[in-house]
C-alpha cells in the first residue's frame, strides 16, 4: 500500500461542512510525547543471520510472528527463528538460540513462470500450533507452496511433506489465514496460482476436507484474509473484500466476518457436495455516526479476543476506500454483537441491477440455514449431510446477513486524519498497576508506533489519549531493496506482556521497544510476572496508567475529569529505592501529601473504580518541593493538567500557575518540550 499523503486541511472542512451530520467529526489526538529512536542506544533488534548472503540485499523478510509460551517464533524468507523471552536482554542484539533452515528446490521453475529472481525464495507464510508439541509450517516454495510439521522444542522436521495448495499462498502477494480447531487445519487463501480461486478451506483431521464454493462472488470475491479464530462451535474469519452490495459505485471494499461450523460435513451429492453448508458473513461498521455517517470500511488488521468492559471484544484497526480521504480508526466489536449478528436477515438481490434487500421471514426454508446440524434449531439433523435439499440451496445462494456488527462503542475509539495510516494493532487489557487499564499500540504505514488509552481505557476516561509516538524505524538496520515506502511500513506487532515489550516488525527486521521506555529514561521494571504495577529507582518516575516516563526536561499531563471539586480525584506517585514512598492526593481541588505506605495503598484500592489519574515527573523523580500542578488555559487541552519542575516552593499546594518557570511557559502544540 502506498504511503498515505499528509491531509489536506481543506478536505476536512469540506468533510466537516457536509449538512445534516449529527456527529461532529474527531480531532486527531495530540501525543503526549514523541521519541525518535535514530542514534539512540540501546536498542534490541534482529535483521537474520549475519551470514546469510541475501540478508544483505533483502533483510529479514519478515512474514510471521508466533508466541507459545516464553518462546517467541518469527517465520520469515527461508527460515523460522525461535527466541526465548526469558534469555533476550535489553540493549542486545536479538539472538536466536535456534532456527531452522527452509530452502526452496524449486527456483528452475519458478523462473521458467517469469517471476524474478527475488520471488523464487521460500517465504514460510504458515506457522500454526498443530498440538502441543507439534508445529504446522507452510512456505510459498518458489509458488509451489508445500508444509512440513516440526517439533516445538527441536525445530526439527517430523513427517512427509504436505501439499500446500489451500492452505498456503503462492507468493507474498496473496494473503492468508490458518488456525487448527479439534484436530483440523482451517486455511483461507489463494487456492491457484493466478489468486482467482478464493478458498475457506479444512484439512488434515478426521472430518472430511470442505472448502467455499469456486468462482462464486456472493461467497468471496476478491478477499484479503485478516484474522482467524475458533469460539464455541465455530471457526471466525475476519477478511475485506470487493462488495456485491455497492458494485453499482465501483469497486468498494467491506470489512467481513465468516463464520462456519466445526461439525460441518458438507451437503448431499444433489447440493454442495464437499462444500460448506454453514458457510455465512456479515459486514463490520467501523463508522463515525450521523446522517451521513462516515465509514472506515477496509480493514487492516485485528486482535483475538480481549477484555472489554467485562465483556470478550476483538480490536481492530480500518482505513478509508483508496479514493477517499486518507483516514484511520480503531473500532472495537464484542464477540456476542458478532454472534447476534448471524442470527440476522438474509440480503439478497432480486434482480440484475437491483439493491440488495433483506429476504421475507416466510421465505426462508427451516431450518434456519447455515445452522450447524446436530444442536440447536436443527438438533433434528444429525449431520449437514441429511439437510434438506432446499436449505442447501438457499444457503449456497445467501451467505450474506444484514444488519453489520455495530461497534462495541458509539464511535470509532480513535480516528486519524492527519497522520500515516495505521497497518497494525495490539492491545495490553490488563495494564496498570491495577490490572483495569487498556492499552493500544498501533503500527503505521511511515514506522510509527503510538502508545493509546483509549476512551474507557482507564475508569472515567471519555477521551482517547495519545500518550506517544514513536518513530520505530531504523533505515540502518532495517533498509534492503524494498522500496522505501514499503520498508517502514509496520507489518507485525507482537506484545510479550510479562516481557513488558513490544516487538515491531518491517520487512527488513524486528525492533523491540520496552513498554515503557525505560532505555531511554532510567531503569524500571515489572515487580513480578504476577503484578501490574511498575518499580523505580531513584531519579525514576511512574505514570500510574500506563507505565511512560518522562525524558528529562519533557512535560506531559495528567487526566483530570470535568468533576474537579472530587475529593479524590486521582493519585500521584513517587518512587524511590523501587518502592511508593510518598503519595499524593487531589483534595479541594490541591494536592496533599499522603505519607506512608500502608494508607497509600488504602487508597489505592478505594480509587479503584474512581478516574485514575497517571503521573509523569519532568526531570526524574523528585521530592514533593520540586513538583508545580496547574490548570492548562489551552482550548486543545482543557480539563487537562500539567507537571512542570520547580525548586522555589515547598509544598504542592502553594505552587500557583502563574509560578510556572520561564521555560515551561514556551509550551506548543505537540504538547512537548526539549531539555
Amino acid at each position: 500500500m502506498p504511503r498515505a499523503p499528509r491531509f489536506m486541511p481543506w478536505l476536512l472542512l469540506l468533510l466537516l461542512s457536509l449538512p445534516h451530520t449529527q456527529a461532529a467529526f474527531p480531532q486527531d489526538p495530540l501525543p503526549l510525547l514523541t521519541s525518535d529512536l535514530q542514534g539512540t542506544s540501546p536498542l534490541s533488534w534482529f535483521r537474520g543471520l549475519e551470514d546469510d548472503a541475501v540478508v544483505a540485499e533483502l533483510g529479514l523478510d519478515f512474514q510471521r510472528f508466533l508466541t507459545l509460551n516464553r518462546t517467541l517464533l518469527v517465520a520469515a524468507r527461508d527460515h523460522v527463528f525461535s527466541f526465548d523471552l526469558q534469555a533476550q536482554e535489553e540493549g542486545e542484539g536479538l539472538v536466536p538460540n535456534k532456527y531452522l533452515t527452509w530452502r526452496s528446490q524449486d527456483v528452475e521453475n519458478c523462473a521458467v513462470r517469469g517471476k524474478l529472481t527475488d520471488e523464487c525464495y521460500n517465504y514460510i507464510r504458515v506457522l500454526v500450533p498443530w498440538d502441543s508439541q507439534t508445529l504446522l509450517a507452510c512456505g510459498t516454495n518458489s509458488f509451489s507452496p508445500v508444509c512440513r510439521s516440526y517439533g516445538i522444542s527441536s525445530l526439527q522436521q517430523e513427517g512427509e511433506e504436505l501439499s500446500g495448495q489451500a492452505r498456503c499462498p503462492f507468493d507474498t502477494a496473496q494473503s492468508n489465514v490458518a488456525v487448527f480447531a479439534e484436530g483440523s487445519l482451517y486455511s483461507a487463501t489463494a487456492a491457484d496460482f493466478q489468486a482467482s480461486d478464493a478458498v475457506v478451506y479444512r484439512s488434515l483431521g478426521s472430518q472430511p476436507p470442505l472448502r467455499s464454493a469456486k468462482y462464486d462472488s456472493k461467497w468471496l470475491r476478491e478477499p484479503h484474509f485478516i484474522h482467524a479464530f475458533e469460539h464455541g462451535d465455530h471457526v471466525y474469519f475476519f477478511f475485506r473484500e470487493v462488495s456485491v452490495e455497492d458494485a453499482r459505485l465501483g469497486r468498494v471494499q467491506f470489512s467481513r466476518v465468516a463464520r462456519v461450523c466445526k461439525r460441518d460435513m458438507g451437503g448431499s451429492p444433489r447440493a454442495l457436495d464437499r462444500h460448506w453448508t454453514s458457510f455465512l458473513k456479515l459486514r463490520l461498521n467501523c463508522s463515525v455516526p450521523g446522517d451521513s455517517a462516515f465509514y472506515f470500511d477496509v480493514l487492516q488488521a485485528l486482535t483475538g479476543p480481549v477484555d472489554l468492559f467485562g465483556r470478550s471484544a476483538l480490536f481492530g484497526v480500518f482505513t478509508t476506500q483508496t479514493n477517499s480521504i486518507p483516514g484511520s480508526a480503531v473500532c472495537a466489536f464484542y464477540l456476542d454483537d458478532i454472534e447476534r449478528g448471524f442470527e440476522g436477515k438474509f440480503k439478497e438481490q432480486r434482480s440484475l441491477d437491483g439493491p440488495w434487500t433483506p429476504v421475507s421471514e416466510d421465505r426462508v426454508p427451516s431450518p434456519r440455514p447455515g445452522s450447524c446440524a446436530g444442536v440447536g434449531v436443527a438438533a433434528l439433523f444429525p449431520s449437514s449431510r441429511d439437510l434438506p435439499d432446499d436449505v442447501l440451496t438457499f444457503i449456497k445462494a445467501h451467505p450474506l446477513l444484514d444488519p453489520a456488527v455495530p461497534p462495541a462503542t458509539r464511535q470509532p475509539l480513535l480516528t486519524l486524519t492527519s497522520r500515516a495510516l495505521l497497518t497494525q494493532v495490539a492491545v495490553d487489557g490488563a495494564a496498570g498497576p491495577y490490572g483495569n487499564t487498556t492499552v493500544l499500540f498501533l503500527g503505521s504505514n511511515d514506522g510509527t508506533v503510538l502508545k493509546v488509552l483509549p476512551p474507557g481505557g482507564q475508569p472515567g476516561g471519555r477521551e482517547p489519549i495519545l500518550l506517544e509516538e514513536i518513530d520505530a524505524y531504523s533505515p540502518s538496520r532495517c533498509s534492503g531493496k524494498r522500496a522505501a515506502h514499503t520498508a517502514r511500513r509496520v507489518i507485525g506487532l507482537e506484545l510479550d506482556t510479562e516481557g513488558h515489550r513490544l516487538f515491531v516488525a518491517f520487512s527488513g527486521c524486528i525492533i523491540y521497544l520496552p513498554l515503557s521506555r525505560c532505555a531511554r529514561h532510567g531503569a524500571c521494571r515489572r515487580r513480578g510476572a504476577g503484578a501490574d504495577a511498575f518499580q523505580g529507582k531513584p531519579g525514576q518516575a511512574v505514570e500510574q496508567f500506563s507505565g511512560l516516563v518522562a525524558p528529562p526536561g519533557r512535560v506531559s499531563h495528567l487526566r483530570n475529569p470535568a468533576n474537579t471539586s472530587s475529593p479524590r480525584l486521582g493519585t500521584l506517585i513517587l518512587c524511590r529505592d523501587g518502592k511508593r514512598k510518598e503519595e499524593f492526593e487531589w483534595e479541594n481541588q490541591g494536592w496533599r501529601v499522603q505519607k506512608g505506605r500502608e494508607r497509600g495503598v488504602q487508597t489505592a484500592d478505594r480509587r479503584r473504580e474512581e478516574p485514575a489519574v497517571g503521573i509523569v515527573c519532568a526531570g526524574g523523580c523528585l521530592p514533593p518541593k520540586a513538583l508545580v500542578f496547574f490548570e492548562a488555559n489551552l482550548p486543545f487541552l482543557k480539563n487537562q493538567v500539567l507537571l512542570s519542575e520547580t525548586s522555589t516552593r515547598s509544598s504542592p499546594e502553594e505552587m500557583l500557575p502563574h509560578q510556572i518557570p520561564p521555560r515551561t511557559s514556551a509550551l506548543g502544540p505537540r504538547f512537548a518540550l526539549s531539555a
